[in-house]
């Protein structure tokens, strides 16, 4: 095993390099205003990677539920990488688990299905104010995070080598 394989700390994956990448990034209208500032910072961690706006194209859904379907025809599309930002917050009813669940397994299953990479930056919290905190308060912004996994992914395809992609 060479040294890159036992610690990921300055691996390529490290520093993931957007330029050239196109990244679609899906955002759920439903908690708007905590989703706008997951998107937020999903654009700035694009950018800031070399991300060029023309690259990045950034495509609204009704909520989170959605995203699977929009993520499986960005991938279908040639994406890169594509980014699922929401916001699922716990209400009184059974709602919650159904639409954070769903939406979970059909991110997870359009990523396995196409081999292209698919991020989960849709949060799942008990009130708004916890997901206020992880939307770029006491707790990072997990949209931010969700870009970066995305670049990561990208680069670590390419390095396991083109082959791994599978079409659809």
């Amino acid at each position: 095993m060479t040294p890159s394989a036992h610690a990921p700390a300055g691996g390529e994956q490290e520093r993931p390099d957007g330029a050239g990448r196109r990244v679609a990034v899906l955002a759920a209208r439903f908690n708007g205003s905590v989703v706008e500032r997951l998107l937020a910072g999903a654009l700035a961690c694009l950018r800031e990677h070399g991300a060029r706006d023309g690259d990045v194209v950034v495509a609204w859904t009704p909520g989170a539920f959605e995203l699977p379907l929009a993520a499986l025809l960005a991938a279908q599309a040639g994406f890169d990488a594509v980014v699922c930002l929401g916001a699922v917050i716990r209400g009184d009813t059974a709602h919650f688990g159904f639409v954070a669940g769903e939406a979970a397994r059909g991110i997870q299953e359009v990523a396995l299905r196409t081999g292209v990479p698919i991020t989960f930056g849709v949060l799942t919290t008990d009130t708004v104010e916890q997901a206020i905190e992880r939307a770029g308060g006491a707790h990072g912004n997990k949209g931010w995070d969700a870009a970066l996994a995305a670049l990561q992914m990208v680069n670590l395809l390419d390095h396991l080598g083109a082959g791994v992609r599978s079409p659809s």
